[in-house]
């Protein structure tokens, strides 16, 4: 059966040409192929204006990225080729980690736009981000079994995401049964993660190499982890041979998760921890005058949208303030951004004025990024968002 066509206005393949997977709604010749004529989530072929053939993608024309691309192909995207891209990605993450704890499809990335699969050993945390991908439900379900052979599957189908492509936001058994917590294994720490109940799928791997700075740096220091969740940092810190690691928190389920993480690497008795809004908690450090060697402060993304990124950038300057304000002379501060609207060198802006403004000396010793289970679609910017600073904070 021959797939529909979708066909570009002129000029408009050279992004395609570029190594890109993603068509705009602009960019098609509406009168060669109006959007309204297409099914959310079906295979179209792509054609140039001058019919050449670009590929295989899925098409929605209720979203600004009306099609993506996914294959070079003519033919339908079907099983065969779902099951060599996720293999093709396994066999990158096997070379890469010891044990199977990781992001084991970052969408486009990985040729799978759209697909998000987070791997805890024998369960899978998924996300189906796209019309195109849901259409394919069924097939990613049975490729994912047939590749990995799981003992459960958990489709996290309730990312912002899914609303500008029409999609509900449910959380959804898709195969086997599922535990409320998974275990995994990160930088040589255990921890518990929570599947359902937790952010986004579960766990952040993405800071993964930017949490291996804390090895040399915490040992026998005080240490204060903000917006800890359960204390990817700070347990990794604790465990690392930090004298007090203080984690805070706006939820106190995650804090609670953040204990049982540090009973589970012996160190429960240097961890404690802070329920409550991060800038409030981090005033009231200042005010009963705490002071710590490592501070890490990791929020959730200060700007979801371009047109808040002057009010983002403030609201970060703002927290890494009151984190230099906490720090003893020469303590080190870890700043996380996953805005992927804040340019690397606005952050570094950042931390530059916050330092200044408060009379004090910043030195950067590293820059860091997601990690290799996250890999950068290099005709794709959007694919590195994440952006992580190791600074240490001297009086002027």
């Amino acid at each position: 059966m021959s797939l529909p066509i979708l066909r570009l206005a002129k000029n408009e393949e050279r992004r395609l040409r570029s190594g890109h997977l993603w068509i705009y709604s602009n960019e098609v010749d509406k009168q060669a192929s109006p959007l309204k004529s297409f099914t959310p989530g079906e295979q179209v072929l792509v054609e140039s204006s001058q019919g050449k053939t670009m590929g295989v993608a899925y098409v929605n024309p209720q979203s600004l990225i009306c099609a993506r691309l996914l294959s070079s192909g003519s033919a339908e995207f079907d099983r065969p080729q779902l099951i060599a891209r996720i293999r093709n990605a396994l066999a990158l993450r096997e070379q890469l980690f010891a044990h199977p704890c990781y992001r084991l499809i970052y969408g486009e990335s990985d040729l799978l736009p759209g697909l998000v699969v987070d791997r805890f050993g024998d369960h899978l945390s998924v996300q189906l981000n796209t019309a195109g991908m849901e259409a394919m439900k069924d097939r990613v379900i049975e490729a994912l079994i047939k590749v990995l052979s799981p003992k459960s599957i958990l489709l996290r189908n309730d990312a912002g995401v899914r609303q500008l492509e029409g999609l509900p936001s449910e959380v959804l058994n898709a195969y086997g049964e599922v535990p409320e917590t998974v275990e995994l294994i990160e930088n040589g720490v255990r921890f518990l993660a929570p599947l359902a109940s937790g952010q986004k799928t579960g766990w952040f791997y993405d800071q993964r190499p930017n949490r291996e700075w804390l090895r040399p740096l915490v040992p026998g220091k005080r240490v204060l982890d903000v917006f800890s969740y359960v204390g990817s940092f700070g347990v990794q810190a604790a465990s690392f041979g930090a004298a007090d690691v203080v984690c805070s928190d706006i939820s106190a389920k995650a804090l609670d998760m953040v204990h049982e993480n540090a009973t589970l690497n012996g160190v429960a008795d240097k961890v404690s921890s802070i329920e409550g809004d991060a800038f409030t908690a981090m005033k009231s450090l200042k005010e009963a005058d705490e002071r710590f060697d490592v501070i890490i402060v990791d929020p959730p993304a200060f700007i979801k949208r371009k047109k808040d990124q002057k009010e983002g950038i403030l609201a970060y300057r703002r927290i890494y303030e009151l984190a230099m304000r906490l720090l003893n002379n020469g303590g080190y501060l870890i700043s996380g951004s996953c805005s992927m609207h804040m340019p690397r060198e606005e952050l570094l802006e950042v931390i530059r004025a916050g330092s200044r403004h408060i009379d004090r000396h910043a030195q950067i010793l590293a820059e860091g990024m997601q990690g290799a289970d996250h890999p950068v679609h290099p005709a794709i910017p959007e694919t590195r968002y994440l952006k992580a600073v190791l600074s240490r904070i001297s009086h002027s």
